[in-house]
């Protein structure tokens, strides 16, 4: 009988920890057990031992329990299926990408180039590729669409290697790898803005790969159930490291894929034992925390430790020592085994125990150094899928033991420093070959060779045939969408911002009444996503609730509380809004999913994903740029936007940076509207970027809690100024001084404009600054033309202002250096006030005189301005700062 050893490698109270005061009675219990598995199969006594198990907890009888297994492979050999390939030609191809993988990163390396690359990752996880390639990784072609395949991002080389024998990557760009610059080159991880027909998923910053799994595989049903896409035949992949697993971000969803029963979503987690630069647990087994972490998610845990080689071994072992023996060694020293010989393994593990050594006796240290881990079988891992693929109503965790470095002997196997290796000289090399049986000659090894057998040869053969079956060849990754999705004209869905006519709302009022409008246009409406993350009532889309419903894969299985109000909270499959709770991360990964689905599923989707302005790019940042890497497409709505509008709340909630920040992402394009008509402007102008032309953009627009009397769009103002990111509004042709206002901070410079027109007599013309960012963008790119030798025009800030005059004032709820980015296009002088500093509580007049960003600093600034050029007296400063109580020097109070 097996022992039972708990989540720290020992054997379980119930082994060790109790007396047994009644043997007798013990063993009549676990034979009548053993009798129930023997005639009437495991899956009825799983059902009788769960009812034991609830009955128990029923009278109060607690189990101490870890949900930790034996250190074994789940699958015994008596239920492994038949292995269905040619094993001696797959070991050749294997054998093949090893060597390419191993070359490629050596190349990138020599000469002095010292271009990075990893090669003891791939040479851990290449079974864990191969099988899948081979066996379960379905192509675009098949029925329903090809899988999703997060890849893990440093055996990339690998990929490629592979890529390489399929004929789909030459010689010359392996012989690039890590150097793209001038064309040929291959990206150093997983980038689909790098190699758009390629990779499908940036997987390069460790931890966003499982929780972007995770959120693609949700939005694959979400799909099916609305009836947008058949896509319930398709599976998601996940391949990542036991290491990565520490990220926050690989383990905050797993709760969700269980919760919904994402069936159809597999990771198979890399347990090489091995960070970077030592084990992952040196003084515990990744294995057992990783196995009790995902079962107590709800997961099924799969483990693949041991290879074939040791199936004898547990056969001869009847009183359980090996697994003993294996429940007292922890993963420091299972790395120190496995960096030594047969020999060393013979004396520092099988020698524990008298039992354990005569378990070997009759083996040679030879055959003892060819145990292998699971991992590296084919056999135990194709098991492992087959039970995954057919396992129902959870998703499934493959955790399969491997070597850090296999097969690179004693330079990298197993070793604290196989992470670094680049490496390998000839004697190395020459090992190498020879370990995997590649057919290449000691002359010319130096030269480190690329391998591929010949066109008609048995190895590709077979490797075209199994690609074939499985519908196609990966990664591949769709650049556009078959069909473009028609557009309808803003006036349809915008026409109450177009004409505002002075009434009072806010622009996060304005943009939920323009999404309301646009779900219901019957060809786009049914591609919109909103999403929030648990905030729908605080930005007045409770509407939306009885409009289109929240999605849930399992309906509503409750009377909801308020039922009886017209807004009651729905939740029902085919629901469209993605209520994501609270978390940002959540959402940012839904978006994600959604702003891909062009790509992903053929399917061009339009993500709206509103949320608390702070709460976005500064927690989430990574992501943002995963969604970059990846071309997605769709709309972030920045809420309660700014830092002095969300005035009761506080340091924490109130955003002064996020434009900043999204001015980063190159494919972001960024904006800071005011006014009802601009946003309907913009969404218009982003909708038919990225559905009709199919560009690979997305959008941040920044929006407000204030209700504001909204104009209608003015006469004669060019829409295209509007998206450039700066336009004049109506009057004031002869102003003397130019104000330069956007989003919660307009209202102050409008009436900025009111008081020195009525206090000191001045004219000031007022600008809408939409977007400094694509101004910005719009003038390096202007300069660099010239530079080059291919005059163009002036960049528009300075042909904006050309026939203006005076100096130009600009004023933002957000850092000065949101308004700075323009500084070098501007042609006079120019002044910037911002919210520089933490936030705080207050009213917003308390706080927009704090940040000296309110209508009187903005005409001190002015009235500044004008007296430095010398059109006003220094006295009319001096009034203004009385007048307005603006007399205090001191150091900036928002910098202590």
């Amino acid at each position: 009988m097996i022992p039972p050893v708990n989540v720290s490698g020992h054997l379980t109270s119930a082994a060790v920890g109790q007396t047994d005061i009644d043997p007798a009675e013990t063993r009549e219990w676990l034979e009548a057990f053993d009798a129930v598995v023997s005639r009437e199969g495991q899956q009825r006594a799983q059902y009788l031992f769960d009812r034991l198990a609830d009955h128990a907890l029923g009278r109060g009888v607690q189990s101490a329990r870890a949900r930790v297994t034996p250190y074994c492979n789940t699958i015994p050999l008596a239920r492994q299926p038949h292995y269905p390939g040619d094993e001696a030609l797959e070991a050749k191809l294997a054998a093949a990408i090893r060597w390419n993988a191993l070359v490629m990163v050596m190349r990138a390396n020599r000469d002095g180039l010292e271009q990075g690359g990893h090669i003891a990752s791939y040479a851990s996880a290449a079974d864990l590729f191969e099988v899948g390639f081979q066996h379960f990784f379905k192509g675009s072609a098949q029925a329903g669409g090809g899988d999703l395949v997060f890849f893990q991002p440093h055996s990339a080389p690998g990929v490629y290697a592979r890529a390489f024998l399929e004929g789909h990557l030459s010689e010359q760009q392996l012989d690039h790898y890590r150097r793209e610059i001038g064309g040929h080159g291959l990206s150093s991880y997983p980038h689909p803005w790098l190699m758009p027909d390629f990779w499908q998923f940036p997987t390069g910053s460790m931890g966003l790969g499982p929780i972007n799994a995770i959120y693609q595989a949700r939005f694959l049903r979400y799909l099916h159930h609305r009836g947008l896409s058949e896509s319930s035949q398709r599976r998601v992949w996940g391949f990542f490291g036991d290491g990565e697993m520490d990220e926050p971000e690989s383990i905050g969803a797993l709760s969700l894929a269980a919760r919904e029963g994402l069936d159809h979503l597999s990771f198979v987690i890399n347990c090489n034992l091995q960070r970077l630069d030592g084990p992952v647990r040196g003084n515990g087994r990744i294995v057992d925390e990783l196995e009790a972490l995902f079962t107590g998610a709800g997961w099924h845990v799969i483990k693949v430790l041991w290879s074939s080689d040791w199936d004898f071994l547990f056969a001869r072992d009847t009183t359980g020592e090996l697994l003993r023996a294996f429940a007292n060694t922890v993963d420091g020293q299972f790395q120190t085994l496995s960096a030594n010989d047969g020999a060393y393994n013979r004396e520092r593990f099988f020698a524990q125990s008298p039992e354990l050594a005569a378990l070997v006796a009759d083996l040679s240290d030879a055959d003892i150094d060819r145990l292998r881990r699971g991992g590296h079988d084919v056999r135990k891992l194709h098991a492992a899928y087959a039970a995954a693929v057919a396992h129902r109503g959870q998703p499934t965790v493959i955790l399969a033991k491997t070597m850090k470095g296999f097969g690179m002997g004693s330079i990298g196997q197993g070793r604290m420093t196989t992470h670094q290796q680049k490496k390998l000289d000839t004697d190395q090399l020459r090992d190498f070959r020879d370990r995997f049986g590649l057919p290449l000659p000691d002359a010319g090894l130096d030269e480190l060779p690329f391998y591929r057998p010949a066109e008609d040869s048995a190895e590709l053969r077979y490797l075209r045939a199994r690609r074939e079956a499985l519908g196609g060849y990966l990664p591949r990754r769709r650049m556009q969408a078959s069909a473009a999705v028609a557009v309808p004209p803003a006036p349809v869905w915008a026409g109450f911002a177009l004409n505002a006519d002075s009434k009072e709302m806010s622009t996060t009022m304005a943009v939920v009444r323009m999404l309301g409008n646009l779900l219901k246009d019957a060809e786009l409406g049914p591609r919109i996503v909103p999403i929030v993350a648990d905030e729908a009532r605080t930005f007045g889309m409770a509407s939306l609730f009885r409009q289109v419903g929240i999605y849930s894969p399992h309906g509503q299985l409750y009377e909801p509380e308020d039922l009886g109000s017209m807004l009651y909270y729905r939740e029902e499959t085919s629901g469209q809004i993605l209520e994501e709770g609270i978390s940002e991360a959540g959402a940012i990964s839904s978006w994600i999913a959604a702003a891909t689905s062009y790509s992903v599923s053929d399917t061009p989707m339009l993500p709206f994903y509103i949320y608390y302005s702070m709460f976005g790019y500064q927690r989430v940042g990574d992501l943002v740029w995963a969604a970059a890497d990846q071309r997605a497409r769709g709309f972030l709505l920045g809420a309660t936007s700014g830092r002095t509008t969300l005035n009761g709340e506080g340091l924490q909630h109130q955003d002064g940076s996020s434009l900043v920040m999204f001015a980063t992402v190159p494919n972001c394009r960024s904006f800071d509207p005011t006014f009802a008509y601009e946003i309907a402007v913009l969404l218009e102008h982003g909708m038919r970027a990225m559905l009709e032309q199919q560009r690979d953009e997305f959008y941040y627009l920044t929006v407000g809690n204030a209700n504001l009397a909204q104009p209608s769009l003015p006469a004669g103002i060019d829409s295209a100024d509007i998206v450039r990111g700066l336009y004049r509004l109506p009057g004031a042709t002869s102003a003397g001084v130019q104000l330069l206002g956007s989003g919660a901070i307009m209202a102050e410079v409008l009436r900025a404009q009111v008081l020195l027109r009525e206090d000191f007599g001045i004219e000031a013309a007022v600008w809408s600054a939409t977007s400094y960012s694509e101004l910005q963008r719009e003038g390096i790119e202007c300069e660099r033309l010239t530079r080059l030798g291919r005059p163009t025009e002036a960049p528009w800030v300075e042909r904006a202002f050309a026939d203006s005059r005076g100096p130009i004032i600009a004023a933002s709820d957000y850092v000065r250096a949101w308004p700075e980015l323009i500084r070098a296009f501007v042609p006079r002088r120019y002044l910037t006030l911002g919210t520089d500093g933490f936030g705080r509580s207050d009213t917003r007049a308390g706080l927009r005189a704090f940040f000296e960003v309110d209508a009187e600093s903005i005409v001190i600034a002015a009235l500044h301005a004008l007296a430095q050029e010398g059109a006003l007296a220094d006295t009319q400063v001096v009034v203004a700062r009385e007048r307005y109580r603006r007399t205090h020097c001191d150091a900036s109070p928002w910098r202590l």
